[in-house]
């Protein structure tokens, strides 16, 4: 049990009147700050006990936190940050079952047969899905999946485990399921569907067809800042809240959570609790895209080329915000249409507060990681409209001339040589990033999807802008822009 000496939110429910009705793959922080948070809160109704969740933790390096959350029989405090300095403490209970695969193989499989299961929710990570960003298909030679395929009742893969135990589910004659990503990826559950379907018609044609009537992939759309939680981190929290928690959590104090309502055997009353139902999460994802997504790349590497680490302490200096704000009202908001009930400039307004906030604090690091997949999701679809539109282009030029110093010289404004991590960038590309010409940069792969050089209005702006952070320094050149 957890012991606390402050006072901490408390769920209310007993727990032994919960039965679980959601099994999840991936029992992680950011699961944990989002998913369980919602559920939690949602088993607070009494119509609503039988959608507890049952975790399935199935990697070896699941081991440290499944066995601090058996410990205390499934619970755990999230810690929520306040923008405005001021957190509130939850103790939370909706995981009210738990198994590592490792050990508990069957358990997992035969809870996926079982009907009162009615929806599996994965946070398995973009890449979990095993797509292939060259070809768009599932990878079926990936080594653990060609052993999935081969060993149907030994699994390792969240794909052969739910093939096993919807093969079982089937055989008994259960109810329809759900599968519900909750990955942070556009289309998440077209991306799902893609992965666990493409596995189980290479594997079992007959379950195949079963699962085309009776399986539905609702798409998603999830948001909220969660910090990996390091040993440091769990001492500090600890201490805060007055605590004995071997898994505690902590996040941003905002969330969203939009899901297509397409759900084959009922579903939890989450929009009682915060999350949003719709036909179509399409316009949601656009504007997170367009907006959070693209801002996070537009500040990334001009905060890193001035020295930032952090990106609350980027988000302070007046000249980012001010760079970052304009972006999102000049450039990317004619682009953006307001999904239904939604205040755009609300929206705005809080993004730029969240990136500002000092006690969820990410690396700018991690924002710059891997541009190579970002720019093609984040910035090519509205930098292509704006090119078309003749709109002015000097904030998203400057975006390019920054990633190109970036790649290109490894030092930062005042001399600090950094290691690059972008690991999708091909040989190809790394000639293109050394050739003195800035132009050739801008065939790299990432931005194939439109002739960037042709756009006389994207080139000009660009090529000076190449020419001031090389001489000048990328703040230097930021504060002309303004």
């Amino acid at each position: 049990k957890i012991m606390a000496t402050n006072v901490i939110n408390k769920y209310s429910y007993d727990r032994n009147s919960v039965k679980a009705g959601i099994l999840h793959f991936g029992v992680g922080n950011f699961h944990r700050a989002h998913l369980e948070y919602m559920t939690s809160h949602l088993l607070e109704d009494p119509t609503q006990r039988s959608w507890g969740i049952c975790g399935a933790m199935i990697l070896p390096g699941d081991e440290r936190l499944y066995k601090a959350l058996k410990e205390q029989n499934g619970e755990y405090t999230l810690t929520v940050c306040g923008r405005d300095g001021k957190n509130e403490v939850y103790r939370l209970g909706a995981l009210v079952e738990l198994y590592w695969g490792i050990e508990q193989k069957e358990a997992i499989l035969d809870k996926i047969a079982d009907p009162a299961i009615r929806i599996i929710t994965l946070t398995i990570t973009e890449g979990g899905y095993n797509i292939s960003r060259q070809t768009g298909e599932f990878m079926l030679d990936n080594a653990q999946v060609a052993h999935d395929l081969a060993n149907p009742a030994n699994p390792l893969t969240a794909f052969g485990y739910v093939a096993e135990g919807l093969r079982r589910r089937k055989a008994s004659g259960a109810r329809p399921i759900t599968i519900l990503s909750c990955d942070n990826l556009q289309h998440n559950g077209n991306t799902a569907r893609r992965a666990f379907m493409s596995f189980v018609e290479a594997q079992d044609q007959e379950l195949a067809a079963w699962m085309e009537e009776n399986v539905t992939f609702p798409n998603s759309m999830v948001d909220r800042i969660t910090p990996a939680t390091r040993p440091e981190d769990i001492e500090r929290l600890n201490k805060e809240n007055g605590t004995d928690d071997k898994a505690p959590v902590y996040c941003e104090d905002f969330i969203q959570w939009v899901v297509e309502d397409n759900f084959a055997a009922g579903r939890p009353a989450w929009e009682t609790v915060g999350a949003q139902m719709t036909d179509d999460v399409t316009a949601f994802e656009n504007m997170k895209l367009s907006l959070l997504n693209a801002s996070h790349t537009l500040l990334s590497y001009p905060s890193f080329l001035y020295g930032y680490r952090k990106v609350d302490a980027a988000m302070h200096d007046e000249r980012i915000a001010k760079f970052v704000r304009q972006f999102m009202d000049i450039d990317i908001t004619p682009y953006v249409p307001a999904p239904k009930n939604t205040d755009l400039e609300l929206y705005k307004q809080t993004l730029c507060e969240r990136f500002g906030n000092r006690t969820v604090s990410d690396q700018v690091a991690r924002l710059c990681f891997d541009g190579a997949s970002k720019f093609p999701v984040y910035v090519m679809p509205n930098l292509e409209k704006m090119i078309g539109d003749d709109k002015e282009l000097i904030r998203v030029a400057y975006l390019f001339a920054a990633y190109r110093h970036y790649l290109k010289y490894h030092t930062d404004d005042n001399g600090e040589q950094f290691e690059v991590a972008d690991p999708w960038l091909t040989v190809d590309d790394h000639k293109l990033i050394d050739s003195d010409e800035p132009l050739d940069f801008l065939q790299l792969s990432p931005f194939r999807s439109t002739d960037l050089r042709a756009a006389h209005n994207f080139t000009q702006p660009y090529l000076r802008m190449v020419e001031s952070i090389k001489s000048k320094g990328a703040m230097k050149t930021l504060e002309e822009i303004l």
